[in-house]
């Protein structure tokens, strides 16, 4: 049996006449009879007795309208649901990402995104970048925000990256003496409280580096997991710190606009590379691509400069 048949028997069963029911669905009375005559052929079973000019349905009939009319309901709902789908209307999608981005750019994101759209859900999860990579290279994610480590490149085929690099930035206490300055330099902050991120990550050690290729003195007082929390030293006048663009945007969004800390970029370039990372094997929702696209709009309105694809189309 198929879905035109079924319609035809409700649509006859609703009317009594295969005049009106073909008339109802805009059909030829033949095509409709043929309809009812292949249905009660699949079935092997007569449907309708005809008396005079009506026909008359068998008991079983009423059964089999109850059957049908759950079958085209079903079929209705989802065929809504599927357009809502398609119009972003309707949905779920997963991101987890690195704890800074997690804690107030992904959600800021996530509710511009679906805001007045109050049938899609979505699930936001903050891991470090290494769990990052392996949830969503397990497929149970839509999208992953991770740290890029030169040194340590992710293989294989169970994940999809855009790879970004951005400028670092100076974070200044409001009021130091060098926020009068349009920028900083190495030497300005050379024997200076720093804060900065732990000594194997990637930035820690470029900072070092750079350090050090002016001759600078890197004079390390706090030491930390994330970039958002070296900006607690930072505002406490404790320290100075060099972030990523990322981390900025976040204090901006969860500061409310207060201006306890001023940001300055650096004179000389300290990168900061993010991977933007898809499951291999899951093809992406409309929903999920509609974001993704929406990150990378976001990434690169701060500053980001696309520098890779990793197992995606038009590879740079």
């Amino acid at each position: 049996m198929n879905l035109k048949q079924m319609i035809a028997f409700k649509e006859l069963m609703l009317t009594g006449s295969v005049s009106k029911a073909a008339m109802n669905l805009h059909r030829t009375q033949p095509t409709v009879s043929h309809l009812i005559k292949t249905f009660e052929d699949e079935l092997e079973m007569k449907l309708f007795v005809r008396e005079g000019k009506r026909l008359t349905p068998v008991p079983e009939t009423n059964y089999l309208l109850e059957e049908c009319e759950t079958v085209l309901r079903r079929i209705d709902v989802i065929s809504e649901n599927l357009k809502r789908m398609k119009a972003m209307d309707r949905g779920e999608m997963r991101v987890v990402s690195m704890p800074g981005p997690s804690a107030f750019l992904m959600p800021a994101l996530i509710s511009e995104h679906v805001a007045g759209k109050e049938d899609i859900k979505a699930t936001v999860m903050s891991r470090s970048s290494e769990a990052v990579r392996h949830l969503v290279s397990s497929q149970q994610f839509d999208l992953g925000l991770a740290d890029h480590d030169p040194e340590n490149p992710f293989e294989g085929t169970l994940l999809k990256a855009e790879i970004f690099t951005f400028d670092c930035v100076c974070a200044l206490p409001a009021g130091d003496p060098l926020t009068k300055k349009k920028s900083i330099s190495l030497d300005d902050l050379s024997g200076k409280p720093m804060a900065s991120l732990f000594t194997e990550h990637v930035i820690h050690k470029r900072t070092e580096q750079a350090f050090a290729s002016m001759s600078a003195d890197f004079n390390l007082r706090f030491e930390t997991n994330f970039f958002i929390q070296l900006l607690t030293f930072v505002q406490r006048k404790l320290a100075y710190a060099i972030i990523d663009p990322l981390t900025v945007e976040a204090y901006r969004l969860y500061s409310g606009g207060a201006e306890h800390i001023v940001f300055r970029p650096l004179e000389q370039i300290i990168e900061f590379g993010v991977e933007k990372l898809l499951p291999g094997y899951r093809p992406a929702s409309i929903l999920a691509s509609s974001f993704e696209d929406r990150l990378t709009r976001e990434l690169l309105r701060l500053g980001a400069k696309q520098i890779r694809r990793v197992g995606l189309s038009d590879e740079v």
